[in-house]
């Protein structure tokens, strides 16, 4: 999990944050062949650009992000986080034709703001090389109606945004795999990526994976493969 100067919360909290209560719901459904222009967010525009399956950062970091054919994007927005950082979310959501989500991608790019000295920390017990890239990696069962954060956090932001737009995920319990790339020496400029996955075709709770839960002996499995097709269904092309 993630620990911040200042006790920031936004990412581990955001993982059960993000589509709790009313579920994941996403902008109507766009051709995602076509090319995206900059689209307005909740206080800037975006600085990066999505054309078909590709995301290209031009900076902080620079490269390209690009998501498997099962996979749409319907947009993203750019804010300032507790006053002390910029964000900059884009979502690639797998549905159906009722809107369901199975699976989902969550693309944030942050960084502090140059009026405070605020780093980022992290506990390190997995790390992996996408692209050449070096990214922190951990994963956890949830359950989407528990714990619901600050309401300012970035997963609150990301509800918001997705919630108005028409799609719920198939279940109330999910897998999580965060993905989290350091992109400066200073570690005040981040890249994180968090794939979630629907849990109920596994006919199993995220209370089930818990530690005393009663599938706890399979986590160690199950995390193995959903690292591996959070990573399978994107590749990372640094510029």
């Amino acid at each position: 999990m993630r620990n911040r100067v200042i006790g920031l919360t936004i990412g581990a909290i955001g993982l059960s944050v993000l589509l709790v209560n009313v579920q994941c719901q996403v902008q109507s459904r766009m051709d995602h062949t076509s090319s995206l222009p900059p689209q307005q967010g909740a206080t800037h525009l975006l600085s990066r650009q999505v054309k078909g399956q590709v995301l290209t950062s031009a900076e902080m970091p620079a490269l390209s992000l690009k998501f498997d054919n099962a996979f749409k994007y319907i947009g993203g927005q750019d804010f300032i986080l507790y006053e002390v950082a910029r964000a900059e979310q884009h979502f690639f959501v797998d549905a159906d034709k009722q809107g369901k989500i199975k699976r989902l991608y969550w693309v944030q790019f942050e960084g502090y703001l140059p009026d405070n000295s605020h780093t980022y920390h992290y506990k390190v017990d997995k790390s992996v090389k996408i692209g050449g890239l070096d990214f922190i990696a951990d994963a956890a069962p949830r359950n989407t109606r528990a714990g619901l954060g600050r309401p300012d956090s970035d997963a609150n932001r990301g509800r918001a945004f997705l919630e108005a737009k028409g799609y719920r995920m198939a279940g109330d319990d999910i897998l999580t795999q965060r993905l989290v790339h350091l992109v400066d020496e200073a570690k005040r400029n981040e890249l994180m990526i968090i794939y979630m996955e629907d849990l109920s075709g596994m006919r199993l709770t995220a209370a089930d994976l818990s530690p005393n839960g009663r599938a706890a002996s399979q986590w160690g499995e199950i995390s193995k493969g959903l690292l591996e097709r959070a990573v399978k269904g994107m590749e990372v092309l640094p510029r």
